[in-house]
């Protein structure tokens, strides 16, 4: 995959890309924009480098089962949107990881699979807590070491 992305891209990325915002765009990895008297309309992705993302769909596709953080972006996604959707928003997250990965020159440093329940975990003890308040119950709560 990272041959296909460099064969696509090319090695001189700052300067063609300022932004991977622009080199998402330009990889046809990005909502349409359908929009009419202030209602948002779903509509197709853009039109852009059909090999890498045909390419990138795929290697989106193949990493659903994986115990990382892009596997859980794909199956959180999938239950919400469907497989297709989830597809293009993990290509989109992997080129965005590529881009950043080739100008900062980083070695890659997974979040983990349970980076989005580490995310909303402050957010579940509060609204758990209040829903137990609204029963008519006292919390009190200590953290477990």
């Amino acid at each position: 995959m990272a041959e296909q992305i460099l064969s696509e891209i090319g090695t001189d990325i700052e300067k063609q890309f300022p932004s991977a915002a622009h080199l998402c765009s330009w990889a046809g990895l990005v909502p349409g924009h359908n929009e009419s008297a202030g209602k948002r309309k779903s509509s197709k992705t853009k039109k852009g480098n059909k090999y890498l993302k045909s390419a990138l769909t795929e290697a989106a596709h193949s990493i659903r089962g994986s115990k990382n953080y892009l596997g859980a972006l794909y199956r959180r996604t999938a239950a919400r949107k469907g497989k297709k959707r989830a597809a293009i928003s993990v290509a989109h997250a992997m080129l965005r990881i590529s881009y950043y990965l080739l100008t900062r020159k980083e070695m890659y440093v997974d979040l983990g699979e349970d980076y989005f329940e580490k995310q909303k975990q402050q957010f579940l003890v509060r609204h758990s807590i209040k829903r137990l308040e609204k029963l008519g119950y006292t919390v009190t709560i200590t953290e477990a070491s």
